[in-house]
């Protein structure tokens, strides 16, 4: 007797090695437009699949699963965040989430030492003066940016990401401080020279770059508000490629804009796509398109581990990345 085959549904376009691998092992329903699901669209999803792969632009919230069908039994989340999803309701509807943790450590960890070394040299500005024909040559103090190396770089999340962070960070002379949830074992920390930190607050008071790389939980929202962020120099530089929500962006952007701050790389956004309008026109900002985890590479290895999640859930076993209780 053929094994069943799920019925699948997936919400966005995903690389092709992985489609043609669902397609031979699922009864799957793919998204040919890449559109974006509207909410009554991902309702009807809910209400026909086994097994729904969303993304992190499909936020699924208490009401929507109450309207999937007793069917859906797995969310197999294509992405390692999950604060899109109201995990806790899924749960006590009987749903298993499952994420993508781990795979895309070192691409994002690339992307934030690329704007650790961008944002302070000032490459946005240089590159858009050379693209407007405008450059008229060498001068002394033509865009002098700050030093990297000697500096202190304080990262806010020690997991995989932000491990890897402090790792590129230490071959170009940055001083590695860190404050988290837990203190790394004592032989993490002396292999990363990091210092750490239990007060948030008094570290970001004697830092001159912080690298966001915690995740947006109910406890991280706004956990650098107005009140954490003036407490950094006015010399000091904010990077983020974890989530938007961390970051109070309206206090950020005030302070950006009256040289409180000197400048910030930010790929990930408050209120995603929309980007508040106020950033857009400044010289010491570099904006990105939440595109830190956009490596080829990393996208197809994203969808194996779906892969892997949706059939060791099918053939009776535990998924090996189930998102549980203690993690939320």
């Amino acid at each position: 007797m053929p094994a069943h085959r799920p019925k699948v549904v997936v919400t966005r376009r995903l690389p092709e090695p992985v489609e043609t691998r669902m397609r031979e092992l699922f009864e799957v329903e793919l998204n040919e437009t890449d559109r974006r699901m509207t909410r009554e669209e991902l309702a009807a999803a809910l209400g026909r699949a086994e097994v729904l792969v969303p993304t992190l632009t499909d936020r699924i919230d208490a009401a929507l699963l109450g309207q999937a069908g007793p069917q859906l039994r797995l969310i197999a989340i294509y992405g390692a965040g999950f604060d899109h999803i109201d995990v806790q309701t899924a749960l006590r509807r009987n749903i298993i989430v499952t994420n993508t943790p781990g795979v895309l450590a070192e691409d994002t960890a690339d992307m934030a030492m690329a704007m650790i070394l961008a944002v302070p040299r000032r490459l946005r500005e240089g590159a858009n003066l050379m693209q407007s024909g405008e450059w008229e040559g060498w001068s002394p103090c033509g865009l002098t940016g700050s030093r990297i190396g000697g500096k202190r770089l304080g990262i806010l999340g020690m997991g995989r990401i932000g491990q890897a962070v402090a790792r590129r960070a230490r071959g170009f002379g940055l001083q590695i401080h860190y404050h988290n949830r837990r203190q790394l074992r004592p032989e993490i920390e002396a292999e990363l020279e990091a210092t750490y930190w239990e007060s948030l607050d008094q570290m970001l008071a004697r830092i001159d770059i912080l690298s966001i790389n915690c995740p947006h939980t109910p406890a991280t929202f706004h956990l650098l508000n107005a009140r954490r962020l003036k407490l950094m120099k006015p010399t000091a530089y904010v990077i983020n490629t974890s989530r938007g929500e961390v970051i109070d962006e309206n206090a950020l952007t005030r302070m950006l804009r009256a040289g409180e701050l000197a400048g910030a790389g930010l790929d990930v956004f408050e209120k995603e796509p929309a980007v508040n309008p106020r950033l857009l026109g400044l010289p010491n900002v570099m904006l990105l398109p939440h595109m830190s985890s956009a490596t080829v590479e990393g996208r197809i290895e994203m969808g194996e581990k779906v892969i892997i999640n949706i059939k060791t859930f099918a053939d009776g076993h535990r998924p090996p990345d189930q998102v549980l209780p203690s993690m939320l």
